[in-house]
């Protein structure tokens, strides 16, 4: 059994070349602020400014922030000392930050472990492979509910320690499990030469019930060698009317899917699915990605088209909401919110939505103050809630007590530099609205170093 080599801290922490202080921190939770890795980070030296990045519409937290130190070898010390600690319930993943990003795109000294044993975490996986170099990234492959998914990537600084790290641990047992190592291939480069994705296992679907699992092998079994074949059947034994093949080559699960795949193979009412066996993470994904997309879409389309009006009349109804803005164009719909358990009380707010964004402002600049009824309504374009909360939790943070206007040291003259003349983070100007909390050096209080508390 292959134990975990001693930390190796001289290998595996080693500042790159030309080194900033700073440090990126990945895999956080998305309620993690800045203020919170402040008290996790100061505890090691003195914090220079900490950026939690976010998505630029939504404002919510991409899961990684960078952590800037006013000198290297405390942010040397915080990568030692608090690389995986928990933050919020998370292990936190702490690398350099590399002013290149070639290097960490490139691939080079990336390498693919799998078949770890579900008790192998992040932490174990690191000092295993930090005898061999210094290690860049390191992460075991996580689903949903924190569990592992049994294999991870290590990236090392150089090819020729990736390749030594491969020769050392491949086929050694970790957690009595016996590991595969090698080089980390992107999924682009594992399709084949046709641009077409290699695969073995097949999946079928519209099976009649009728099918047996011997039919739906001999059925098979004439397109090349299978090694598993089974239709998928319910506790009290019917069909589940879809099953799964195994081939020994891919090229013969590519004619299989060919010849199968839309036909009335077995005599049912419906033809054949036959095509690539697809991980349940891969068809998550892609159901995910499908439904974000649509959601994206729909919201910015809806966000230049929809009005919100408020401080409604009790008397306002859909049809009478509707009337009052038709003449400013085309309303797609006109809804008053009202009360759930009484529905003919009004909430005093409801929605215009307009066939074009030009129609929209047209209607904001004309009845934004108006008079309808006994009261003057606010008009103003919608904002979506995931947006609106950001923003309230955004603006929540800057008020916060005790927050730092000004850097300590960087003016002139030791004077402090208003946080609008200081340079961004190393590689380049911050994003416009990415907030970036600016830490004093530890010392003697400056005039004007804190911001006027609230009463």
């Amino acid at each position: 059994m292959a134990t975990a080599a001693p930390p190796a801290a001289a290998l595996g922490t080693q500042p790159p070349p030309l080194a900033s202080a700073s440090l990126y921190v990945g895999d956080l939770d998305p309620n993690v602020t800045e203020p919170q890795l402040f008290e996790v980070f100061s505890v090691v030296g003195p914090v220079a400014s900490i950026r939690v990045c976010r998505d630029a519409m939504t404002r919510r937290s991409l899961g990684y922030s960078y952590v800037n130190f006013h000198n290297v070898v405390d942010a040397e010390r915080a990568l030692d000392t608090l690389n995986y600690t928990g933050i919020k319930g998370k292990a936190c993943r702490i690398m350099w930050k590399h002013r290149d990003p070639s290097i960490r795109k490139s691939g080079a000294g990336n390498i693919f472990i799998k078949n770890l044993d579900k008790t192998v975490d992040t932490r174990t996986l690191h000092d295993t492979f930090s005898q061999f170099g210094n290690i860049l990234s390191c992460k075991v492959a996580m689903d949903e509910h924190a569990n592992s998914r049994g294999f991870g990537f290590v990236q090392f600084e150089t090819a020729e320690e990736a390749n030594e790290a491969i020769s050392k641990v491949n086929g050694m047992l970790l957690q009595d499990k016996r590991l595969f190592v090698g080089p980390f291939i992107p999924r682009s480069e594992r399709e084949s030469s046709s641009g077409e994705r290699r695969y073995t296992n097949c999946y079928v679907k519209n099976l009649p019930e009728s099918v047996t699992d011997g039919a739906f092998e001999a059925q098979f079994k004439s397109h090349g060698d299978i090694t598993s074949c089974k239709v998928m059947r319910k506790e009290d034994g019917t069909s589940r009317c879809f099953g799964f093949v195994n081939f020994k080559e891919a090229d013969q699960a590519k004619i299989a899917v060919e010849a199968m795949n839309g036909k009335p193979v077995f005599g049912g009412d419906k033809d054949l699915y036959v095509g690539r066996a697809e991980k349940e993470s891969e068809r998550k994904d892609k159901l995910k990605k499908k439904y974000d997309q649509i959601r994206m879409e729909r919201v910015k389309n809806n966000q230049l088209v929809n009005l919100y009006i408020k401080n409604l009349d009790d008397t306002i109804d859909d049809e009478r909401l509707r009337n009052t803005f038709t003449s400013y164009g085309t309303i797609t719909s006109a809804k008053v919110m009202r009360d759930k358990d009484r529905p003919e009380v009004s909430k005093g707010f409801g929605f215009v939505c307009f066939s074009s964004p030009e129609e929209a402002t047209r209607a904001v600049t004309a009845m934004n103050g108006q008079m309808v009824g006994t009261k003057p309504i606010y008009v103003a374009l919608h904002q979506p809630i995931e947006i609106r909360r950001s923003m309230q939790a955004s603006q929540g943070q800057q008020r916060g007590p005790m927050l730092p206007r000004f850097q300590v040291g960087g003016g002139v003259g030791g004077m402090p530099m208003p946080m609008a003349q200081m340079p961004g983070f190393p590689g380049g100007p911050r994003n416009p609205g990415q907030q970036v909390f600016m830490f004093p050096q530890h010392g003697g209080m400056h005039p004007g170093q804190y911001g006027p508390r609230n009463p």
